[in-house]
């Protein structure tokens, strides 16, 4: 729920787009390889004017969630085809506090990330384990757990449409931390179970994000590591200056 305001959000992408001016290589979805795709997740309201102020930098934007049903008697829903068409390109699903806080159950996720691919958006389906999972020693189990359930029916051609999320929901403002060596081992460890779900050509050619409270003290580190494809930015998106350091990370290349 923030920015609070669309006064914050329209100045929050101005400054955001400012700080950019000197980043040659942001790019629209499906651009060529070699530039970085920045994608914004404005609440709902601020989408459409969110949209025409960064689009000039080639940043896209996508909706926080939809529901799974197009039509019908579901008061305060958001339909797959309304954010369609206002220009959204991707979708976020599963995310962990809409796990957490509303009961997203993997049915549901599961809901979500085949309706967002019938309206050809592409789902962002983020996974990740609990506190309590991860004291008990289970990042693996419910990662592919919840890899399995939610990719339920999506078929390997629909696959090449879906971003992978890692978010370790105990790093997430709780002051842990999950450093870039332990979140690339868990990225390495999804790949093997969608290999064993496709093949070794779609478990390589997935990318998966990183979302564990990144920030651009943290992101370098990130995204030198061989498994991890790019990051699901939170707080720190909230500040223009931060934000923009992380998406011009110093690559290792």
């Amino acid at each position: 729920m923030n920015p609070a305001t669309e006064a914050d959000a329209l100045n929050l992408a101005n400054g955001f787009v400012s700080l950019l001016d000197s980043m040659e290589d942001t790019c629209a979805m499906d651009a060529s390889e070699g530039c970085t795709e920045v994608v914004l997740f404005p609440p709902f309201p601020f989408i459409s004017k969110v949209k025409d102020i960064v689009a000039e930098k080639g940043i896209t934007v996508g909706a926080q969630q939809v529901y799974y049903e197009d039509k019908g008697a579901f008061t305060g829903s958001v339909a797959a085809s309304m954010v369609k068409s206002v220009g959204c390109e991707y979708v976020l699903c599963g995310h962990s506090e809409r796990r957490t806080l509303f009961s997203d159950s993997d049915v549901n996720i599961n809901a979500k990330v085949k309706k967002v691919l019938e309206f050809g958006m592409k789902p962002i389906l983020c996974i990740g384990e609990t506190q309590e999972e991860y004291d008990l020693g289970i990042t693996e189990e419910v990662c592919a757990m919840q890899v399995s359930k939610d990719l339920a029916g999506v078929s390997k051609k629909d696959l090449a449409n879906v971003v992978l999320a890692y978010e370790p929901v105990w790093a997430i403002g709780t002051g842990l931390v999950c450093d870039a060596d332990q979140a690339n081992e868990v990225h390495k460890f999804i790949r093997t179970v969608l290999e064993k779900m496709y093949d070794k050509e779609a478990a390589q050619a997935m990318r998966i994000q990183y979302g564990g409270s990144v920030t651009p003290e943290s992101v370098d580190g990130l995204m030198a590591k061989s498994d991890i494809d790019g990051c699901l930015v939170g707080g720190a998106s909230l500040f223009a200056d931060k934000f923009a350091r992380i998406c011009n990370f110093e690559s290792s290349s």
